[in-house]
């Protein structure tokens, strides 16, 4: 018999989303709530499995009686407040940051953005040839995982997961300031010499593809990664008694990644590195 905690009942909010009624339980964002109402509310920071960052800003919205515009995914849902998801203030403030973004980094592998800057008419390419960007060369230092910084947002979601929010290994952190910062290891050493435990929850969360399986980034590399031929099949790790569930991604019957569902009690999306990278012994047919 499996017991599942239910805890205190929430009481329920009462509030408008762009003049509609909403109903969403005490502790809910603004995001959620906005979710519920099936309202389409862009973000590349907020992680289900992880405390709001406030770093992208994509998600912003407008609350009646805030001076600024409010991050849907970090503010609580209160009583009669009136959130408005789609003004022109709330519009051109996306746009921008889009542009920002899209300007100074390489974000072809992140998911949606260009519907998204088609939806919000952004134009990257306005600031011109010599606007700041970061042309960093792929960090492929190991064989299981890359670094493409040139792909980093800073959203801080690899360092949150790496620290104190579920891993506590700390191997890695922000240095430098402003346009400079990086996402980096003690003395921007190999990855193979820092305190990685290769547990792959960075790349987990990862938004736009800035950290990557070594076998994606390859097949990328050569042109043969394809999502539309690729199956998804979840499963129980082997490894141990713990009982984490796997997703893995399979190409052309070869597993090409592994993936944990995040709504799973178990592992919330985490898994080591056994778990993460060590499928080889599956398809071994020597």
């Amino acid at each position: 018999m499996t017991v599942t905690p239910l805890g205190i009942p929430r009481r329920l909010l009462e509030f408008t989303i762009d003049g509609e009624p909403a109903r969403v339980p005490e502790g809910s964002t603004v995001l959620d709530a906005c979710r519920a109402a099936g309202k389409d509310i862009p973000t590349l920071c907020e992680g289900d499995t992880l405390r709001p960052k406030n770093a992208c800003r994509v998600c912003v919205v407008e609350v009646e009686g805030s001076r600024t515009l409010v991050p849907a995914c970090s503010r609580r849902a209160e009583p009669g407040m009136e959130v408005r998801t789609d003004t022109e203030r709330a519009r051109h403030s996306r746009k921008i940051v889009l542009e920002l973004l899209a300007s100074s980094v390489d974000l072809s592998t992140t998911p949606k953005v260009a519907e998204w800057i088609k939806e919000y008419e952004a134009k990257p390419d306005r600031f011109g040839p010599g606007a700041a960007r970061l042309h960093e060369e792929p960090k492929v230092d190991n064989e299981l995982y890359v670094r493409d910084y040139d792909k980093c947002i800073l959203c801080y979601k690899c360092v949150d997961a790496c620290g104190d929010q579920w891993q506590n290994t700390f191997a890695i952190s922000v240095a430098g300031r402003g346009f400079d910062a990086r996402i980096a290891v003690e003395h921007e050493a190999p990855l193979t010499d820092s305190a990685c435990v290769y547990c792959g929850n960075c790349i987990e969360v990862c938004p736009t593809g800035a950290l990557s399986f070594r076998s994606e980034f390859d097949m990328r590399a050569a042109g043969t990664w394809d999502e539309s031929r690729q199956s998804e099949t979840t499963t129980v790790c082997a490894y141990c008694g713990v009982g984490c569930n796997l997703t893995l991604h399979v190409q052309d019957n070869e597993i090409v990644k592994v993936t944990s569902p995040h709504d799973n009690p178990v592992t919330h999306g985490n898994l080591c590195i056994k778990g993460r990278f060590g499928y080889q012994h599956v398809q071994n047919r020597g």
